[in-house]
């Protein structure tokens, strides 16, 4: 896949992606069974050694991005594997609302959500002035700095056309994200006995330096409950810092260098819902209800196990999309500026963590 089209599928109508069922039905047996498989070594771990090694979820990733290294999936597999690993994963994190309240986050006091805002600020700060140091146009910058600071490819999504940038800039920002996401997902955990991090420290550092909601969700379960319910709030007020910044630089867009190496389109509006994404909606509605006592506990541990089992399906599709081989692809000085800022953005979250002094 190009990063041309990488792009182009990114941006697209997720609806008009997932296509009829016939469409959708290869790629999603494709997953499942990755995910059979994926279980069923877990199920095998625990039994004869008591727990597992390697959660079923990172075997998943690891079997899909081992798959996709030796075979592309032809297009008959592409429509069910991009819905597994959007439309399902999506799904997952909206019912996750269903165990968790809002005054979890609430209780933190306000110096954690100023922390937050802090910190994607900072990043977006420091990621655009590590890009243009490395020679990037004003405008990759500005794609790959908010990326990094806020949601990667949905925040790319929705920053590009307000800033006018050119369809390959975006397609480089999206390719590469795509994969340190995965990268992401599969290293961040190291960090616990690296660190000697709690699950609550944890949680604040998945949900600050991660970049996707879903891609939190992955990163977190395998470490505990407490840290994926932490990761995902904080991770939350992280994404809905993206209308206050997309206002923004619609409003600074006319004032970027005129680089040669971008066409510099004529900026254009964003939709509400390209903002604040509906799983988001979901589950800050989940879980207003939860914190209201409206959500029984059984069902509540439904959802939940529901949830776990549509997050492997989805991972497994998320390793068979993405090419690790795309990072000889972007460039040098992508990779170096891309790298640098996600390096830039987990010091400074776990700067944060240390200096609120949670525990």
């Amino acid at each position: 896949m190009s990063l041309r089209t990488a792009a182009r599928d990114a941006l697209a109508n997720p609806r008009a992606k997932a296509g009829s069922v016939s469409e959708l039905l290869p790629g999603v047996l494709l997953c499942l069974t990755i995910t059979v498989v994926a279980a069923g070594i877990q199920s095998l771990a625990e039994r004869s050694f008591g727990h597992p090694y390697i959660e079923a979820l990172v075997l998943a990733i690891l079997f899909g991005l081992g798959l996709r290294t030796v075979w592309q999936p032809s297009p008959r597999f592409q429509a069910g594997i991009a819905f597994s690993a959007k439309q399902l994963l999506e799904v997952a994190v909206a019912l996750l609302g269903a165990t968790v309240s809002v005054g979890a986050l609430l209780a933190s006091g306000p110096a954690l959500l100023a922390g937050i805002v802090t910190v994607v600020i900072l990043a977006i700060g420091t990621s655009y002035g590590i890009c243009r140091a490395l020679g990037l146009p004003a405008r990759m910058a500005l794609l790959v700095a908010c990326g990094n600071a806020i949601c990667g490819n949905s925040a790319i999504a929705a920053v590009a056309p307000v800033i006018g940038a050119d369809s390959k800039d975006v397609a480089a920002a999206i390719a590469f994200t795509a994969v340190l996401g995965v990268l992401m997902v599969l290293g961040l955990p190291l960090f616990v006995p690296i660190a000697a991090l709690s699950q609550d420290q944890y949680g604040v550092l998945a949900g600050l330096t991660v970049y996707a909601v879903p891609q939190v969700l992955a990163a977190t379960v395998p470490v505990g409950v407490i840290a994926t319910q932490v990761g995902t709030l904080v991770k939350l007020v992280r994404v809905l810092m993206l209308g206050p910044v997309v206002v923004l630089l619609s409003l600074l867009a006319p004032l970027l260098p005129r680089d040669g190496l971008s066409t510099n389109r004529r900026p254009g509006r964003v939709s509400f819902f390209k903002l604040v994404p509906w799983f988001i909606i979901g589950f800050l509605t989940l879980a207003g209800l939860c914190s209201l006592g409206l959500i029984p506990g059984a069902a509540a541990k439904s959802l939940t196990q529901v949830a776990g089992y549509l997050t492997i399906v989805a991972m497994a599709a998320l390793g068979l999309g993405v090419d690790v081989r795309v990072l000889a692809r972007v460039g040098a000085r992508v990779t170096a500026a891309v790298t640098g800022s996600l390096l830039v953005l987990v010091m400074i979250s776990l700067a944060l963590i240390y200096a609120l002094g949670i525990a």
